[in-house]
């Protein structure tokens, strides 16, 4: 049974894979957008060199989010509306290949987003850390995409194609914005600052700068607490939307 489902698993896999890479909406966004973004605030403009490893951690997020929203939250509520969920239910492979073959794509476009930030960041803006500190910056940040993994899920689940598409682009810019990962939240004003806290964005942003040693103080224990009681909590919603999904 366990061979037969890796055998699902790896054809499911590969099938979401070509079909991502024949999807230029999707694949030049998500790769490009985060680190052209990254080139302009840590190189471009002027008296950004001293900012390269601060915004490497807060850009590294902002890689793993594209792939990890769209590619569950439009991804899925285009194949719902394409009966392709239906077909998926009828067929013998279990519903948690899908789900895992979906996540093994993600992380991949997520792992060659965050790939390119980090080479931008190496050899365009001069930031230099310890390997160590590379390593487990990018182990955190391919982390960080779990919650929008979830909250795409739930999305997909939860609205149809054109709905999904409008609503997954709002929650993308409101929480690359609000939480900080292209301008850092300590300049906002007060309240946009409150709005911050409430996002998984922000925190996840904190515990990278911890990670990667950026300058500044942040509250990474307060931070780790809140991303895995979000994370928690998308988890039962995500569970819930496909529970519903499946007995509609």
């Amino acid at each position: 049974m366990s061979y037969s489902i890796w055998n699902a698993f790896q054809k499911e896999a590969g099938a979401e894979l070509l079909k991502l890479l024949r999807a230029p909406e999707f694949f030049i966004p998500t790769l490009v957008m985060p680190s052209g973004f990254y080139a302009l605030f840590a190189i471009a403009l002027p008296g950004s060199h001293q900012n390269a490893e601060y915004m490497l951690a807060t850009f590294g997020v902002f890689a793993v989010m594209g792939p990890s929203l769209f590619g569950f939250g439009v991804g899925v509520a285009n194949e719902r509306a394409r009966g392709w969920l239906d077909l998926k239910r009828a067929s013998p492979a279990p519903g948690i290949v899908y789900i895992a073959s979906k996540l093994t794509a993600t992380l991949l476009f997520a792992s060659v987003s965050l790939g390119l930030v980090y080479v931008i960041a190496g050899f365009g803006a001069g930031v230099v850390m310890e390997r160590e500190v590379w390593v487990s910056l990018f182990g955190v940040q391919l982390l960080a995409s779990l919650p929008f993994v979830l909250l795409g899920l739930t999305l997909g689940f939860s609205f149809e194609s054109n709905a999904a598409v409008a609503v997954t682009n709002l929650v993308f810019m409101v929480m690359s914005a609000l939480g900080g990962l292209w301008i850092p939240v300590v300049i906002f004003p007060p309240a946009l600052q409150s709005i911050a806290q409430f996002l998984p964005s922000y925190h996840l942003a904190e515990i990278a700068l911890f990670v990667g040693q950026a300058p500044g103080t942040h509250h990474v224990m307060q931070s780790l607490v809140v991303v895995l009681a979000m994370t928690g909590g998308l988890a039962a919603l995500a569970l819930f939307s496909w529970a519903r999904q499946r007995s509609s």
